[in-house]
Order: structure tokens, then C-alpha cells, then sequence
């Protein structure tokens, strides 16, 4: 759903157990909670934590979660996390970014470290995978929900990089700096986009045989279960993912 570079669509087509929903609501409880300490507590001035609580409404996380997630901006004694990018290689040398929200930098680049190491992969510097992607907005929007000649109108005239017509769904592509305006902008138009994210996308997707690919597999599924990581992107070809 979120583009073949972006783990997180693929995690969704698997299907994840009841179990790790937790676990999932727990990293968009701490994006909701960052973005309402940066910027206005109420969704409809804050882009981004408007974004945020889009994505926990679409994973069915509960109100009451939402409403928490919000309230603990407020609480001076929180915690307070920062936005880190790692940069790293995974087995066959496929190329990774982990975006972090951490309370602790040392210790997300220890964990990210190990489960790299363990693979056979390798925590790079910065810079060392980012030149192979370009960072950029994604929004997708259902057809049902407006007309093609009005949608490019629309994104077009907002300052959209691009607006593909894909199988079900068009897709906005925006420089990274224009997302949340071009979204505010396509929201006066239409209901709450179906996905909406800054992604790290790569320029060249590289296809691995399907050993290599659980290979990757493994790696994917480490790093996601570590409590600071929220976002990992890869230029291996997770398209026809089927393990």
C-alpha cells in the first residue's frame, strides 16, 4: 500500500498477528505524542499530527488511545524523543534506512547495530545509503473518491511532483517540504486520503532470488520489533513479496 520500497505496506498485505497490535500502536501512540509537543494540540492546525492520527484511526487504533497519545505532549516529565535516521546495509548489500523516534540515541544505534550484524549486514554512516533514495511525499487517494481531470488539476495546481493513475488508487507524489501543504490542500477536495507518509523511495529497485529475500525478510521483522524504530525503507524489490 505505502510503495514496494516501504516495509510497512508490505507488513500490512502479510497480515500481522493480534498480538503485535500493541506493539504497532505503541510507535503511532509515540508519533502522535511527538508531533502534538511540536506543533498545536488540535489535528485540524497540526499537519502533522493530523497525519499521525489519520494513520492510527486506518490501523484501528482506539480514541481513547488517540485522545492519551495527545495528552502525554502535555506532561512536562515525559519523555522527550528525537528523530533519527540510520543508514545501513542488509544481506546482499541491499540498502536500508531506519527512521527512529528514540529517547536515547546510543542505544538505537546498539540495537540496530546487533540485529544488522547478526544478518550479515552493516550499520553505515550518514549519507551511505540516502544518495540511493529520494525522500519525498506520498499520498494515495481512493478513485471512488473524485474524478482523474480533477485530481491532477488539484495536485498539480498545489505544486505535486507527480500524479500516477494506478490499478485502484491515484498517487501524489510531493517534494518532501510541500507534503503537508499539498495534503492540506487535497483534504478540501476530498475525505482523509487512504495513505499518507514522507517516504525514503529508491531510485533503482534491486530483485533478489526468494532465499535472499527471507533473508531480508528476517532482518525487516528484527528491526521493526525494536521499540524505537518507526519507519525502515529498502531498495531490494518487495513488489511481488511472497514468502
Amino acid at each position: 500500500m505505502a510503495g514496494h520500497s516501504h516495509w510497512a505496506g508490505i507488513k500490512h498485505k502479510k497480515g500481522r498477528a493480534d498480538k503485535e497490535r500493541s506493539k504497532i500502536f505503541s510507535k503511532l501512540s509515540r508519533e502522535i505524542t511527538v508531533a502534538a509537543k511540536l506543533g498545536d494540540k488540535d489535528p485540524d492546525m497540526n499537519p502533522r499530527l493530523r497525519t499521525a492520527v489519520q494513520a492510527a484511526k486506518q490501523a484501528n487504533m482506539p480514541k481513547d488511545n488517540i485522545l492519551r497519545a495527545i495528552s502525554k505532549s502535555e506532561m512536562s516529565g515525559d519523555k522527550n524523543y528525537e528523530s533519527l535516521r540510520y543508514e545501513g546495509f542488509g544481506p546482499s548489500n541491499i540498502a536500508l534506512i531506519v527512521e527512529t523516534l528514540t529517547d536515547n540515541k546510543n542505544r538505537s544505534a546498539s540495537s540496530i547495530r546487533t540485529v544488522l550484524q547478526k544478518k550479515g549486514g552493516r550499520l553505515g554512516e550518514t549519507g551511505s545509503t540516502s544518495h540511493l533514495f529520494s525522500n519525498c511525499g506520498v499520498i494515495h487517494i481512493e478513485k471512488n473518491e473524485i474524478k482523474e481531470d480533477e485530481i491532477f488539476d488539484v495536485a498539480i495546481n498545489a505544486g505535486a511532483k507527480d500524479c500516477n493513475n494506478l490499478e485502484n488508487i491515484f498517487e501524489i507524489i510531493t517534494k518532501k517540504e510541500d507534503f503537508y501543504k499539498i495534503k492540506t490542500e487535497l483534504e478540501r477536495k476530498i475525505k482523509t486520503p487512504i495513505y499518507s507518509s514522507i517516504e525514503w523511495r529508491p531510485l533503482n529497485c534491486i530483485d533478489l532470488a526468494k532465499d535472499k529475500t527471507e533473508e531480508l525478510f528476517e532482518v525487516l521483522t528484527a528491526l521493526e520489533e525494536l521499540d524505537d524504530v518507526q519507519k525502515i525503507f529498502t531498495n531490494a524489490n518487495l513488489e511481488n513479496f511472497n514468502l
